[in-house]
């Protein structure tokens, strides 16, 4: 007996295809779904899709199950691609996936699905949902390597009740593993990294397409001695060591770093148009141990609660911080870390977790 009608986004790698496997094998009627989220330089050079494409109608052909592609690129674009450029313009880093998850899998692709008929829909993500005391809850990951709920603290009541995670109790090896007992050729594909629009493209040379360079200089933080000249500082983020071409400079005595020390990001600003810079990873001025959230989303009806003791991520590449919250007003938080936290950047999302339950987060002002 059938569990219902399930919409898998399958992205043509190894876990959406197993993802829709394993809902197959537990009675669910599947159906694919293949995402285009980008047209603008769709070329072969720089981005997959097109045997992204291919591989999904392999994957589906081997599964047993039928497949349609649905064109997002203008909600894509609308949605995610214009908020990116307005904070990268703005000096800030933002995190795209963030908005692609909450902008598009999980609403463009949502409403779509339901439109099909979906009793749900369910993605490979790693990461996973419950019903506790009558709220959703959004969970971390088995893997704690591959944990991807940092990506979708914005993900609602609504959204977690339609979907569903295949994966949150596996380990990628697992994954794989089964992909190759089934025989599906993505079971040795290569993940994909990085900005999905962007693709193996150097970041600089996409972004000047959009934001044209905009030359200013490069002064050091202690003193305000120039040190070199930058080509916009949309093209640099805190804590950024490469590409600012100006080592070489041997200078004994500075505070943070040695004579050979390299030279990291460590603040911008926009009004002079002026790029600071410390010396040495651990430099006092990169690290902070506070800092304030906007654009707040949590995941219960009910917020955290201040001066509790959580742990946060304020980056993705980062274990968990024990933490607490200073103060909610509104649209924006004060969170207090217990250790100093390294160049924590505006614009980059922090996400507050209680155990292995995702409380939802803000974006780093």
């Amino acid at each position: 007996m059938s569990k219902g009608t399930v919409v898998v986004g399958l992205s043509g790698g190894v876990d959406s295809s197993v993802a829709a496997m394993l809902l197959k094998q537990q009675g669910w009627k599947v159906i694919g779904l293949f995402m285009k989220n980008w047209e603008d330089d769709d070329t072969e050079e720089y981005c997959s899709s097109r045997q992204d494409l291919v591989d999904v109608m392999s994957i589906t052909d081997c599964i047993g199950i039928d497949v349609e592609v649905v064109n997002f690129s203008a909600e894509y674009r609308d949605r995610v691609f214009a908020e990116f450029l307005s904070e990268y313009k703005a000096g800030r880093t933002p995190n795209p996936d963030v908005l692609c998850n909450s902008e598009i899998k999980f609403k463009a692709f949502l409403d779509h699905a339901m439109q099909m008929g979906a009793d749900k829909i369910a993605t490979g993500h790693y990461a996973g949902v419950r019903e506790f005391n009558g709220e959703y809850q959004l969970l971390k990951a088995e893997d704690g390597t591959k944990d991807q709920s940092y990506f979708l603290y914005r993900l609602n009541q609504a959204q977690l009740s339609k979907t569903l995670f295949p994966l949150a109790d596996l380990y990628k090896r697992e994954v794989r593993k089964m992909a190759e007992a089934a025989g599906l050729h993505v079971a040795t594909k290569k993940d994909s990294t990085g900005i999905c629009f962007i693709g193996e493209r150097p970041f600089k040379d996409f972004l000047s397409n959009y934001l044209p360079p905009n030359k200013g200089e490069i002064r050091r933080l202690d003193d305000g001695k120039v040190m070199g000249e930058h080509d916009g500082l949309m093209y640099h983020t805190l804590g950024q060591r490469k590409g600012l071409h100006i080592g070489g400079i041997k200078e004994k005595g500075r505070a943070g770093g040695g004579d050979h020390d390299a030279w990291f990001v460590v603040s911008k600003d926009m009004e002079k148009n002026v790029l600071y810079v410390v010396q040495g990873h651990d430099h006092p001025a990169l690290l902070k141990d506070k800092l304030v959230a906007e654009q707040l989303s949590w995941i219960s009806p009910n917020p955290p609660r201040p001066h509790w003791v959580y742990t946060a991520k304020p980056r993705y590449r980062t274990s968990d911080q024990a933490c607490e919250i200073e103060r909610i007003d509104g649209e924006s938080c004060k969170i207090n870390f217990a250790e100093a936290q390294w160049a924590l950047t505006p614009g980059q999302s922090v996400v507050l977790y209680e155990s292995r339950v995702c409380l939802g987060g803000g974006v780093i002002r």
